[in-house]
């Protein structure tokens, strides 16, 4: 199997930073997803568990997994996690393709007590970019440009090389009470659920959501400021943060200035559950249409049963409404089971207004359609090298559309991917 234009270095790349993550971390204790001990460590934001954490200052249900690594270094807490997926994409109908790329994540985060609070750092690489600017097929998605001049349409940007760089400090002023600060360049503002390659509930899965940019689309802003406070189970932040979604150039550093903001109020109930809403401004967050601005509504709730190794659910709901034109709405309910120790199921349902599925000069540019998609995949883990595991896995995905668009993209086409994984 040859991998197409631009893939060809990806996959080295991101493993050798799999595997040097895994390495230069070996006197560390590997979390390897099982299920996590409580931890002795509060969170960067607050004198919870350590678990509560999600991506950017998100939280998550406390008693999620941590995967990874972890370990201490005189006062300093350091985590580590990353993953490669090398995946064969074979998206049906007229419009669909076939490729072979890789996608890859690097997170390193350290945290130490200072005082009465905590400072930490954050920093998140991709070797997405090696894929080349016009991503991957994906039947449906919309969003962002491969050159600054058309919109990608049927297929997936790449991430950024460089998805976070943040510091955050936090200070406790009673046992259940604290305040903080994120800053980052570029980073994750206080909008929607964590971002979809961190939330446990997502990523086995290798495909984005089509959901993505109602949702967690501005995991990646360039300049963000976030300050918040916790309470018990209670967090409310908020951001000012640069609302443009990054351009073309994956490798750049972009400063923009702080022309957005967003508010989010998040309350876990319990261990097991962790709720969001939030609302947010977004100035001109498409390139190619820099007159328009949004405003985007997202509420979502994650729950982490205690069945089998773990089992976590999300439902989320995302709404758009631009300064100019219609408003749309998404929907998303995600699922993934760890069963047995080796063995991972996962199934995604979404529904989602789309109306940036054809270019100008076409007879339905601008029309607005109702599309819903259905995912269901299997991952096995083969083997655990050290701190890598290595699986295998697949999904195939479903879609049902208004007939309108049949001739474009023929009768409910059937897509599906092969992968191989590595992690830690």
């Amino acid at each position: 199997m040859r991998l197409t234009r631009g893939t060809g270095g990806a996959p080295r790349v991101a493993l050798a930073a799999v595997l040097a993550a895994g390495l230069a971390t070996h006197a560390w204790t590997a979390a390897a997803e099982e299920p996590a001990a409580p931890m002795a460590m509060s969170g960067f934001y607050g004198s919870y568990d350590l678990t509560r954490e999600g991506s950017g200052t998100s939280w998550q249900p406390e008693s999620t997994p941590m995967s990874g690594l972890m370990g201490t270094h005189g006062a300093w807490l350091g985590m580590a996690d990353a993953f490669i997926n090398v995946i064969y994409d074979d998206q049906g109908g007229p419009r669909g393709a076939q490729e072979t790329f890789s996608t890859s994540m690097l997170m390193l985060m350290a945290r130490r007590d200072l005082g009465e609070g905590a400072f930490g750092l954050r920093l998140m690489l991709s070797g997405d970019p090696l894929m080349g600017r016009s991503g991957y097929p994906l039947l449906f998605q919309t969003g962002e440009t491969a050159d600054g001049v058309t919109p990608l349409i049927d297929r997936q940007h790449p991430h950024d090389l460089l998805m976070e760089a943040a510091l955050t400090y936090s200070r406790n002023f009673a046992h259940d009470l604290s305040a903080f600060v994120y800053a980052g360049l570029p980073g994750e503002p206080a909008l929607g659920p964590e971002e979809f390659m961190m939330r446990l509930s997502a990523r086995d899965n290798p495909e984005a959501p089509l959901t993505h940019h109602w949702l967690d689309s501005t995991h990646i802003s360039w300049g963000v400021i976030t300050a918040g406070a916790t309470w018990r189970e209670l967090k409310f932040d908020a951001s000012a943060f640069n609302g443009r979604e990054p351009d073309e150039n994956r490798y750049n550093i972009e400063v923009r200035p702080l022309d957005s903001y967003s508010l989010r109020l998040t309350y876990n109930p319990s261990r097991d559950w962790s709720l969001q809403g939030s609302y947010g401004y977004l100035a001109s967050p498409e390139q190619l249409e820099p007159a328009v601005s949004v405003r985007r509504s997202t509420f979502s709730a994650s729950y982490n049963a205690p069945f089998a190794q773990w089992w976590q659910t999300t439902f989320a709901f995302g709404h758009n409404a631009p300064s100019s034109g219609p408003g749309s709405n998404a929907w998303l309910l995600e699922s993934a089971l760890r069963v047995a120790g080796a063995h991972t199921l996962f199934a995604r349902l979404e529904r989602v207004d789309k109306d940036e599925l054809f270019r100008e000069g076409e007879p339905l540019f601008g029309m607005s359609f109702t599309i819903e998609k259905l995912s269901l995949g299997y991952r096995y883990d083969f083997l655990q090298l050290r701190s890598v595991g290595l699986g295998v896995g697949a999904l195939v995905s479903t879609y049902s559309y208004p007939q309108a668009l049949n001739a474009s993209y023929g009768y409910r086409p059937t897509s599906f991917m092969v992968f191989v994984r590595a992690h830690l």
